[in-house]
């Protein structure tokens, strides 16, 4: 088997569901430091978090991505069971097989395999993993990232190595990514029998027309790549399970999915004049999970369009679509970033996998985008 298969498998056999680490990136950075990288861990509550690199000053090259995994669900759903990697008709079944920990291994053999072939390479190569991007990113990169703009640490670029392609390996390029704004809203009414209602207030009869006009809304024409800001609801609770009582408030939980033409403060105050203009008796409570960000032309998205065409054998889809990877907390340091990885058919589902062939060809994928992006590599 293959150094990045091996990996792989130890990585998935570790059942680090979020937050819980499972001891992946002990393994990493033990591999991380024989091959020359300087191991700084940076934990935050229950979140891991390592922080390797390798050379010194600019450019910054930053390799992202996380070790945890969502919950399998019922093992007895799987045809294998989800934390014991088993391959069949080459590809590799398990929980995380292919988000993340394929990334993750591939990242690792093609940071070793680089400094092993450049030791003095130009600039700075650095791996930036966490624990706590399938949970409530809080602790992880969030966190992380807040600590390199106090201490002035610089990022120039970063990959991520989130599953992105769609049919084959490289096939799409992530150059952004949409905001992310989630909302709670209680509007507040009056219980009452439903034969006097007269004598009741129907909380869920004075949010209807507004949440029409919020559904109904269109926000923006989209921006550059992206597709237009969509505001969707997601859940609506209210009512005491009888037929005949009025309900004494309602519960309205929705999300937006935005472009740069938006920030979270000036979509929270254009909906609370709409709920205002209403008239609505109402609370909010807004969770901002992150602002978009968009990878203009430069350097970075040209190395990875020319090393995706050759791997693809076409250019790639250059896309903003999806739902939000933590990038979106690399990008306000001023880093320019972009997603490439594994096909992401099956992330999050039962009997998750990657094909074998695909595996075995990332590391020579990233290692390919690090010497484009690393001057003076030879």
């Amino acid at each position: 088997m293959s150094d990045v298969l091996d990996l792989t498998r130890d990585l998935i056999a570790r059942k680090s569901v979020t937050p819980d680490d499972a001891g992946c990136q002990a393994l990493i950075a033990a591999r991380l430091q024989t091959a020359g990288f300087a191991i700084e861990w940076m934990r935050f509550g229950a979140v891991d978090n390592l922080w390797a690199t390798h050379g010194q000053g600019a450019p910054v090259l930053v390799l992202l991505g996380h070790t945890d995994v969502v919950p399998s669900g019922p093992v007895e759903a799987w045809t294998s069971n989800p934390f014991e990697p088993e391959i069949r008709d080459g590809v590799l079944y398990g929980r995380g097989a292919a988000d993340m920990k394929s990334g993750v291994a591939a990242f690792v053999v093609a940071a070793e395999r680089f400094v092993a072939a450049h030791p003095d390479h130009m600039g700075t190569l650095a791996v930036l993993l966490t624990s706590d991007e399938e949970g409530d990113a809080i602790d992880g990169v969030r966190r992380v990232a807040r600590t390199f703009a106090e201490r002035g640490t610089r990022i120039d670029w970063c990959i991520t190595g989130e599953p992105s392609s769609t049919a084959t390996l490289g096939d799409l390029l992530r150059v952004g990514r949409r905001g992310s704004l989630s909302a709670t809203l209680t509007v507040r009414g009056v219980q009452g029998h439903v034969a006097y209602p007269d004598k009741a207030r129907n909380p869920i009869h004075d949010a209807a027309p507004a949440l029409a006009e919020l559904v109904g809304r269109r926000w923006d024409d989209g921006f550059e790549s992206f597709p237009p800001t969509s505001l969707q609801i997601s859940n609506i609770a209210a009512g005491t399970g009888a037929t005949n009582v009025i309900p004494g408030s309602a519960t309205v939980q929705f999300n937006l999915r935005y472009t740069p033409n938006w920030d979270a403060p000036k979509l929270e105050a254009e909906i609370a004049a709409l709920l205002d203009r209403h008239a609505l008796d109402y609370t909010l409570a807004w969770h901002r999970s992150g602002e978009p960000f968009y990878t203009p032309e430069g350097p970075l998205r040209a190395a990875a369009r020319d090393v995706l065409t050759t791997f693809a054998g076409a250019p790639p889809e250059e896309s903003t679509g999806g739902g939000t990877s933590d990038a979106r907390f690399i990008a306000p340091l001023g880093a320019q970033c972009i997603e490439i990885g594994p096909v992401n058919a099956s992330i999050h589902q039962v009997d998750e996998h990657i094909r074998v062939a695909d595996l075995e060809a990332l590391p020579d994928l990233y290692e390919a985008l690090i010497a484009r992006l690393l001057p003076g590599a030879g």
